[in-house]
């Protein structure tokens, strides 16, 4: 009689991947938008087995995971308690910012509003990051992505990228941020002529360009309120 192997005792799924077409990697890479439900449960789940694991909930419940109590989910073969609180967590975190009120988001009124939100997101890294905040017609963040790292070069953020995740999510306008690790937040001409690409592109697209925010080191710019790019 030949014996029946785990997966758990296999060469996993992820192993067998390039590393550039696994799930963290994919959604460091593409966004989050990019990713089917399985990569998304395995990015959350982690560890060696997690597509096996993730392709086997899918398959069970598929879009109705949520509904699944933590205990039948920690119950599934490689899952347990840790893992299954993780998903729960994950799940549940989605729903609620999915249905944030509109009047809890917070409303961006003038250049320190967005100041505040960037300052803990890019203002002590040691690397460039150049981030995009996406508005409501209220002038209100209903998400933010950082869509480069690393040596930021201005002549290599691609227009179709900045705006391609506000068409996605139907936004009105946008704000742009970038910060200079060395904690001097002066913007370079580059900076205002990316702006200057920027806002005419967003006439097209009928997503206004509300500000550029440059973030130093507790302190900021805004090149609309100094008028850099902004005609």
């Amino acid at each position: 009689m030949v014996k029946q192997t785990s997966f758990l005792s296999e060469i996993t799924l992820l192993e067998q991947l390039p590393v550039r077409e696994r799930p963290a990697e994919r959604l460091y890479q593409v966004g989050a938008q990019a990713l089917n439900l399985t990569e998304l449960l395995a990015a959350v789940i982690g560890g060696s087995h997690q597509l096996e694991l993730a392709q086997t909930l899918v398959t069970r419940w598929g879009d109705t995971l949520l509904q699944v109590e933590q205990a039948e989910l920690a119950r599934v073969p490689g899952v347990g308690r840790q893992t299954a609180a993780r998903i729960k967590a994950a799940l549940e975190l989605g729903q609620r910012l999915a249905h944030w009120p509109d009047e809890e988001r917070r409303q961006i009124r003038r250049p320190e509003d967005a100041a505040d939100l960037l300052f803990p997101l890019i203002g002590y890294q040691e690397q460039e990051h150049f981030v995009v905040l996406y508005l409501n017609t209220q002038n209100r963040v209903v998400d933010h992505e950082v869509l480069y790292k690393g040596s930021l070069n201005s002549s290599l953020v691609r227009t179709a990228e900045v705006f391609r995740g506000a068409i996605r999510r139907n936004c009105a306008a946008i704000i742009v941020a970038h910060n200079h690790p060395s904690g001097e937040p002066n913007p370079s001409p580059e900076d205002v002529a990316l702006t200057r690409r920027l806002i005419e592109a967003g006439k097209l697209m009928e997503v206004e360009v509300l500000d550029h925010v440059v973030i130093g080191q507790g302190r900021f710019v805004s090149l609309r309120e100094r008028r850099m790019g902004f005609d």
